[in-house]
Protein backbone atom coordinates (compact mmCIF):
# COMPACT_ATOMS: atom_id res chain seq x y z
CA UNK A 1 0.00 0.00 0.00
CA UNK A 2 2.82 2.39 0.57
CA UNK A 3 4.11 1.46 -2.59
CA UNK A 4 0.99 2.72 -3.98
CA UNK A 5 0.77 6.04 -2.43
CA UNK A 6 4.79 7.05 -3.24
CA UNK A 7 4.05 5.86 -6.66
CA UNK A 8 0.77 8.16 -6.91
CA UNK A 9 2.80 10.95 -5.34
CA UNK A 10 5.45 10.59 -7.99
CA UNK A 11 3.44 10.48 -10.97
CA UNK A 12 1.26 13.50 -9.86
CA UNK A 13 4.21 15.62 -9.37
CA UNK A 14 5.23 14.52 -13.28
CA UNK A 15 1.82 15.92 -14.31
CA UNK A 16 1.21 19.11 -12.49
CA UNK A 17 3.72 22.15 -11.82
CA UNK A 18 3.72 23.52 -8.73
CA UNK A 19 1.83 20.90 -6.72
CA UNK A 20 4.09 20.33 -3.87
CA UNK A 21 3.87 24.67 -3.32
CA UNK A 22 0.35 24.26 -4.32
CA UNK A 23 -0.97 21.64 -1.35
CA UNK A 24 1.82 23.68 1.17
CA UNK A 25 -0.57 26.96 0.47
CA UNK A 26 -3.46 25.37 0.39
CA UNK A 27 -3.26 23.47 3.67
CA UNK A 28 -1.41 26.85 4.98
CA UNK A 29 -4.69 28.89 4.26
CA UNK A 30 -6.87 26.20 6.07
CA UNK A 31 -4.71 25.84 9.33
CA UNK A 32 -5.16 30.06 9.33
CA UNK A 33 -8.44 29.43 10.24
CA UNK A 34 -7.89 27.66 13.12
CA UNK A 35 -11.17 25.23 12.10
CA UNK A 36 -12.06 22.49 14.30
CA UNK A 37 -13.49 19.79 11.81
CA UNK A 38 -12.29 20.33 8.33
CA UNK A 39 -13.79 17.98 4.86
CA UNK A 40 -11.39 17.33 2.10
CA UNK A 41 -13.51 16.79 -1.22
CA UNK A 42 -11.83 13.85 -3.07
CA UNK A 43 -9.54 13.44 -0.52
CA UNK A 44 -7.88 10.53 -2.99
CA UNK A 45 -4.90 9.04 -1.01
CA UNK A 46 -4.89 11.72 1.32
CA UNK A 47 -1.78 14.25 0.22
CA UNK A 48 -3.81 16.89 1.36
CA UNK A 49 -5.45 15.95 4.22
CA UNK A 50 -1.98 15.39 6.02
CA UNK A 51 -0.24 18.31 4.85
CA UNK A 52 -3.25 19.86 6.58
CA UNK A 53 -3.14 17.60 9.64
CA UNK A 54 0.27 18.35 10.04
CA UNK A 55 -0.54 22.42 10.84
CA UNK A 56 -1.06 24.01 13.86
CA UNK A 57 -4.45 24.63 14.32
CA UNK A 58 -6.10 21.81 12.65
CA UNK A 59 -8.37 19.79 14.33
CA UNK A 60 -10.26 17.00 12.54
CA UNK A 61 -10.30 16.01 9.05
CA UNK A 62 -12.81 14.44 7.44
CA UNK A 63 -11.49 12.63 3.64
CA UNK A 64 -14.58 12.34 1.48
CA UNK A 65 -14.13 10.40 -1.51
CA UNK A 66 -15.87 7.83 -3.66
CA UNK A 67 -13.29 5.46 -4.15
CA UNK A 68 -13.19 3.07 -1.22
CA UNK A 69 -9.48 1.89 -2.52
CA UNK A 70 -8.22 5.45 -2.40
CA UNK A 71 -9.57 5.89 0.88
CA UNK A 72 -7.80 2.63 2.05
CA UNK A 73 -4.46 4.33 0.74
CA UNK A 74 -5.35 7.05 2.52
CA UNK A 75 -5.92 5.34 5.92
CA UNK A 76 -2.50 4.32 5.22
CA UNK A 77 -0.36 7.67 4.57
CA UNK A 78 -2.68 8.91 8.15
CA UNK A 79 -2.23 6.60 10.56
CA UNK A 80 0.02 8.91 12.29
CA UNK A 81 -2.98 11.35 12.78
CA UNK A 82 -5.25 8.50 14.72
CA UNK A 83 -8.51 9.32 15.03
CA UNK A 84 -8.08 12.91 13.70
CA UNK A 85 -8.71 11.76 10.33
CA UNK A 86 -11.71 10.22 9.92
CA UNK A 87 -12.90 8.54 6.59
CA UNK A 88 -16.37 8.97 4.39
CA UNK A 89 -17.12 6.74 0.93
CA UNK A 90 -19.18 9.37 -0.61
CA UNK A 91 -20.00 11.65 -3.72
CA UNK A 92 -20.08 14.84 -3.87
CA UNK A 93 -23.58 14.92 -4.73
CA UNK A 94 -24.15 14.17 -1.14
CA UNK A 95 -25.25 16.06 2.17
CA UNK A 96 -21.92 17.57 3.36
CA UNK A 97 -21.94 17.88 7.62
CA UNK A 98 -21.05 21.26 9.00
CA UNK A 99 -17.81 22.17 8.95
CA UNK A 100 -15.25 25.07 9.54
CA UNK A 101 -13.15 24.46 6.78
CA UNK A 102 -13.43 22.57 3.20
CA UNK A 103 -10.83 21.71 0.58
CA UNK A 104 -10.11 20.19 -2.14
CA UNK A 105 -7.04 19.52 -4.43
CA UNK A 106 -7.18 18.05 -8.03
CA UNK A 107 -10.53 16.66 -7.64
CA UNK A 108 -13.34 18.70 -8.47
CA UNK A 109 -12.34 19.15 -12.06
CA UNK A 110 -14.28 15.73 -12.14
CA UNK A 111 -17.60 17.89 -11.88
CA UNK A 112 -18.55 18.39 -15.83
CA UNK A 113 -20.61 21.37 -15.94
CA UNK A 114 -20.81 24.66 -13.92
CA UNK A 115 -24.16 24.33 -12.68
CA UNK A 116 -23.40 21.21 -11.45
CA UNK A 117 -20.23 22.47 -9.57
CA UNK A 118 -22.02 26.07 -8.45
CA UNK A 119 -24.79 23.66 -6.87
CA UNK A 120 -21.32 21.75 -4.99
CA UNK A 121 -20.55 25.21 -4.21
CA UNK A 122 -23.39 26.41 -2.80
CA UNK A 123 -23.20 23.08 -0.44
CA UNK A 124 -20.25 24.12 0.09
CA UNK A 125 -21.18 27.21 1.70
CA UNK A 126 -23.97 26.10 3.53
CA UNK A 127 -22.08 23.22 5.38
CA UNK A 128 -19.34 26.12 6.62
CA UNK A 129 -20.00 28.02 9.88
CA UNK A 130 -19.86 31.63 9.90
CA UNK A 131 -16.40 32.58 9.26
CA UNK A 132 -15.46 29.66 7.53
CA UNK A 133 -13.19 28.73 4.33
CA UNK A 134 -13.23 26.94 1.34
CA UNK A 135 -9.83 26.14 -0.95
CA UNK A 136 -9.21 24.38 -3.78
CA UNK A 137 -6.32 24.06 -5.37
CA UNK A 138 -6.63 22.80 -9.36
CA UNK A 139 -6.19 23.45 -12.82
CA UNK A 140 -7.71 26.22 -14.50
CA UNK A 141 -7.87 26.88 -18.52
CA UNK A 142 -8.68 30.28 -20.37
CA UNK A 143 -11.73 30.47 -22.76
CA UNK A 144 -9.92 32.48 -25.20
CA UNK A 145 -8.37 29.45 -27.85
CA UNK A 146 -4.65 31.49 -28.37
CA UNK A 147 -4.29 31.73 -24.38
CA UNK A 148 -5.63 28.18 -23.78
CA UNK A 149 -3.00 26.66 -26.56
CA UNK A 150 -0.25 28.47 -24.67
CA UNK A 151 -1.28 26.97 -21.13
CA UNK A 152 -1.17 23.98 -23.04
CA UNK A 153 2.30 24.57 -24.20
CA UNK A 154 3.50 25.39 -20.83
CA UNK A 155 1.55 22.29 -19.57
CA UNK A 156 3.51 20.22 -21.72
CA UNK A 157 6.66 21.66 -21.32
CA UNK A 158 6.37 20.35 -17.63
CA UNK A 159 5.15 17.33 -18.40
CA UNK A 160 8.48 17.16 -20.64
CA UNK A 161 11.15 18.36 -18.28
CA UNK A 162 9.72 15.70 -15.84
CA UNK A 163 10.57 12.72 -18.01
CA UNK A 164 7.69 12.71 -20.26
CA UNK A 165 7.99 12.42 -23.89
CA UNK A 166 6.71 15.27 -26.04
CA UNK A 167 3.54 13.68 -27.84
CA UNK A 168 2.93 11.48 -24.76
CA UNK A 169 2.14 14.87 -22.97
CA UNK A 170 0.13 15.74 -25.19
CA UNK A 171 -1.50 12.76 -25.12
CA UNK A 172 -2.62 12.89 -21.77
CA UNK A 173 -4.06 15.52 -22.12
CA UNK A 174 -6.48 13.87 -24.94
CA UNK A 175 -6.91 11.09 -22.16
CA UNK A 176 -7.75 13.40 -19.42
CA UNK A 177 -10.38 15.11 -21.58
CA UNK A 178 -12.61 12.08 -21.34
CA UNK A 179 -13.45 12.48 -17.72
CA UNK A 180 -11.55 16.34 -16.31
CA UNK A 181 -13.38 19.70 -16.95
CA UNK A 182 -11.49 22.89 -16.53
CA UNK A 183 -13.59 26.02 -16.19
CA UNK A 184 -11.70 29.39 -16.45
CA UNK A 185 -10.59 31.03 -13.37
CA UNK A 186 -12.75 34.27 -14.08
CA UNK A 187 -15.66 31.93 -13.99
CA UNK A 188 -14.62 30.19 -10.83
CA UNK A 189 -14.39 32.97 -9.09
CA UNK A 190 -17.28 34.68 -10.14
CA UNK A 191 -19.30 31.13 -9.67
CA UNK A 192 -18.07 31.01 -5.97
CA UNK A 193 -18.92 34.98 -5.21
CA UNK A 194 -22.10 33.63 -6.72
CA UNK A 195 -23.04 31.93 -3.73
CA UNK A 196 -21.79 33.94 -0.94
CA UNK A 197 -18.63 33.52 -1.21
CA UNK A 198 -15.70 36.19 -1.08
CA UNK A 199 -13.26 34.86 -3.38
CA UNK A 200 -9.84 35.40 -4.57
CA UNK A 201 -7.28 33.24 -6.49
CA UNK A 202 -3.98 33.96 -3.75
CA UNK A 203 -1.43 31.82 -5.98
CA UNK A 204 -0.80 30.02 -9.57
CA UNK A 205 1.42 28.10 -11.38
CA UNK A 206 0.05 27.76 -14.87
CA UNK A 207 -1.95 25.65 -15.03
CA UNK A 208 -2.55 25.15 -11.32
CA UNK A 209 -4.55 27.70 -9.30
CA UNK A 210 -5.41 27.59 -5.97
CA UNK A 211 -8.96 29.17 -4.89
CA UNK A 212 -10.07 30.67 -1.54
CA UNK A 213 -13.74 31.54 -0.39
CA UNK A 214 -14.17 33.08 2.80
CA UNK A 215 -17.80 32.85 3.87
CA UNK A 216 -18.84 35.94 5.57
CA UNK A 217 -19.54 36.53 9.47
Amino acid sequence: MNVAIEAYDRTIRQFIPGYEEGIARAAEVVARANPRRVLDLGAGTGALAAAMLARKGVGEVALIDVDGEMLAQARVRLVAFGERAAFREQSFDAALPACDAVGASLALHHVPTMARKMALYARIHAALKPGGVFVNADVTMPAEAKLQEAAFERWAQHLVASGIETQRAREHFAEWADEDTYFPLDEELSSLRDVGFEAECVWRETPFSLVVGKKGG
